[in-house]
């Protein structure tokens, strides 16, 4: 019902300022915005890749790299765009923790189940048997797996907050999961490209090669697992804590290590395009992020 014009309510209403919007997870709280806020907003994808570029290459000059930079321009971007409950909702999907079993299996035992085929074709061309001195101790493979979880300067827990805990929902709101992981592998390829040239990394093509096929394998599982980062935190942890060149001694096997590698990857990331394939064409709901106001 319309009220009279003398109505006190109305009067109230009218003299209530209107510069106000809708929380962006969809809550009644409001929120002030402004004009910077908003150009963040609609340009938040942007924005992300740019300032992850600046910071990792930062230090190029001064021969490092900044393996953090993605976590890091995340946590700027959305802090400026939607605030807490965007930050919030960024720290549920990295401590996303109640999947199917299932998938803490799949997310350790199929990056080992890569080397072991790449070692197997390695061995096919010619390479002796490796060696295995990089376990020793045993424990030393645990305890770099434990670190790449908890240290925020190493690529697992520096990079997937930001690729697939910020990116990859909002890639796939505008596209599918295929186009999305496609899209992401190559912008973080190209992060990655000037570590080719930096001796001190140690990382030839097959290896640059290599991120766009890891890339769509991290892709499915954070589907999969209805967007969980911390389950593509431990498969990238589990491919960190396995250094395949390290199985041999320097020369012609560890040259075809690399390549092997890329092959084993690339021959898994095919049988997930061809036995699951539903699953490159929708994403699940709970794998996007749908913010009022972005347009990219």
């Amino acid at each position: 019902m319309q009220n009279e014009p003398n109505d006190p309510v109305s009067r109230e209403a009218a003299a209530t300022p209107t510069s106000q919007t809708v929380d962006v997870t969809g809550s009644s709280a409001a929120t002030p915005t402004n004009g910077f806020r908003a150009f963040v907003r609609r340009r938040e994808l942007v924005i992300f890749f740019v300032l992850s570029y600046l910071i990792a290459w930062s230090t190029l000059p001064f021969g490092s790299f900044l393996p953090f930079a993605p976590i890091l321009s995340a946590i700027v971007v959305v802090a400026i765009a939607e605030g807490l409950p965007g930050l919030a909702r960024l720290g549920r999907r990295i401590i996303r923790w109640r999947v199917n079993w299932i998938w803490y299996v799949a997310a350790i035992s199929l990056p080992m189940l890569v080397v072991a085929v790449a070692i197997g074709l390695n061995m096919a061309a010619g390479a002796p048997p490796p060696s295995l001195d990089q376990f020793q101790p045993w424990y030393a493979v645990l305890l770099v797996f434990g670190l790449a979880m908890v240290n925020p300067t190493e690529g697992p827990l520096g990079e997937e907050p930001g690729w697939r805990g910020f990116a990859v929902p909002r890639l796939q709101s505008r596209w599918s999961p295929l186009a999305s992981a496609a899209l992401l592998g190559l912008l973080i390829t190209g992060w990655h490209l000037p570590l080719v040239f930096m001796p001190q990394f140690d990382l030839g093509l097959p290896d640059i090669a290599t991120t766009v096929s890891v890339t769509f394998w991290y892709a499915w599982l954070f589907n999969r697992t209805g967007g969980s980062v911390l389950l593509t935190i431990i498969a990238h942890a589990t491919e960190s804590a396995v250094n395949i060149q390290g199985l041999w001694p320097p020369g012609a096997g560890t040259d075809r290590a690399e390549w092997s590698s890329l092959i084993a990857w690339t021959l898994l990331v095919v049988a997930l395009l061809i036995f699951d394939r539903k699953s490159w064409r929708t994403a699940p709901e709970s794998a996007i992020d749908r913010v009022p106001g972005r347009i990219s």
